[in-house]
């Protein structure tokens, strides 16, 4: 894989660039077909799929991160990258996202939600190889759903990918609360309120409103919120068992795990695992400079990341077809 050069070599340019640098997603040459996806009774997801000129080599869902869409910069730009190399590309949204807080029942979604993909991986199954790719928190959705279904899991997916992925939500939680990262932690902080009061007004009765103005950080919010609203009781116990860290040992399929050692959102100590020196089934690839989604390159291509899921995703495709995946 081509080695990272970064644009900037400061973790906060890289995280701030990799969010508002301008990606193209051909819409024209590939159409976008919205399609909702019923994962359980009273909720629908909402995905953006495209499809490629010929037969599909595989078929890849894109996850995106906390309070992110389908939208997202990292996401088209990597659906570029995979419809120009022949794949299938699926833009899920999360429960309640991409503008589906109606879609939603009474609930919203949150770290360890996996229910729902594994709802529409299953709808898609049958195509061709399924491939789950996921950032930051969808990250952590795509482990732990490959972790859940371990070795049941070859009957479905291909292969997973997880980029800047908060694998021990406890630990990246405190790291959020860190004064470098208020701006951060305000702008999720501020985006979590605001899908509270949306739900709110569609489904009034189902959250602490009166709580909501008390609530000064991320923590705070899914101790009065997040862990209410789905049982766990406390957002201790709701990091505890909802982070992919527990996971991993148990994957058994082809899985990479891109981050940045200089991430000021993921202290790089939670990736001092021992899964990855033991389950021959991961792959970590870790890199001095990226930020948290931040790999914008300095020379071209100037979304490295692309190119190296791409170019993985087809050597995992082309294994599989070879029957040489370790089993």
């Amino acid at each position: 894989m081509t080695p990272f050069v970064p644009f900037f070599r400061n973790p906060h340019l890289l995280t701030i660039a990799g969010n508002y640098w301008q990606r193209q997603l051909d819409e024209a040459r590939f159409p976008v077909h919205a399609r909702l996806y019923e994962t359980e009774p009273g909720v629908q997801v909402l995905v953006h799929s495209q499809t490629p000129s010929g037969p599909p080599a595989g078929e890849l869902i894109l996850v995106h991160g906390l309070e992110g869409s389908s939208a997202a910069g990292y996401a088209r730009s990597l659906a570029q990258a995979a419809l120009e190399a022949g794949y299938a590309v699926h833009r899920y949204n999360m429960r309640s996202c991409g503008g589906t807080e109606h879609l939603s029942g009474k609930t919203l979604y949150h770290s360890g939600q996996t229910s729902d993909l594994l709802a529409v991986v299953r709808q898609l199954q049958g195509r061709s190889p399924i491939f789950l790719a996921g950032f930051s928190l969808g990250g952590n959705v795509v482990l732990k759903l490959a972790g859940e279904l371990g070795e049941s899991a070859r009957d479905l997916i291909a292969g997973v990918a997880a980029v800047s992925a908060p694998i021990d939500l406890a630990a990246c939680v405190r790291q959020l609360d860190r004064r470098s990262n208020f701006i951060y932690s305000n702008r999720f902080l501020s985006r979590l309120k605001q899908r509270v009061l949306l739900k709110e007004r569609l489904t009034p009765g189902l959250f602490p409103i009166e709580k909501l103005d008390g609530v000064k950080s991320v923590y705070q919010f899914d101790d009065q919120f997040t862990a209410l609203t789905f049982g766990f009781g406390t957002a201790d116990n709701y990091y505890a068992t909802q982070s992919s860290k527990q996971f991993l040992d148990r994957i058994r399929i082809p899985t990479l795990l891109v981050q940045a050692k200089d991430d000021p959102l993921i202290p790089f100590e939670v990736y001092d695992h021992p899964a990855f020196s033991q389950n021959p089934f991961l792959r970590l690839l870790a890199v001095e400079h990226g930020g948290h989604l931040g790999f914008v390159a300095k020379g071209k291509p100037r979304f490295w990341l692309d190119q190296v899921l791409v170019q993985w995703i087809g050597e995992v495709r082309n294994k599989v077809a070879a029957g040489l995946v370790l089993s």
